[in-house]
């Protein structure tokens, strides 16, 4: 199993207000482009959560719905999924 590199820069801490609101600091916000009006994307995984400029995401999730799509063409035939359907 590959795993990828993390390079921790920084840690800033925040709290969380009774409206669930929480405040990114400025040097974090610098960091990644973020700026007043940034759609963001809150990816949630078990052991933590990431904010990304939704630029970000939408472009990599675009493309991953593209790979999948064109493959698709060739993977989903009828032989397919009779090789596949007893696995």
């Amino acid at each position: 199993m590959v795993s990828a590199k993390l390079e921790l820069l920084g840690m800033k801490t925040s709290t969380i207000t009774s409206k669930g609101q929480v405040v990114i600091p400025k040097e974090v916000r610098e960091i990644e482009g973020f700026k007043k009006g940034t759609k963001i994307a809150i990816l949630t995984f078990k052991d933590r959560v990431e904010l990304r400029p939704w630029k970000q995401f939408n472009e990599k999730m675009a493309l991953t719905l593209a790979s999948e799509k064109s493959l698709a063409k060739e993977w989903l035939s009828k032989e397919d999924e009779a090789a596949w359907k007893d696995l």
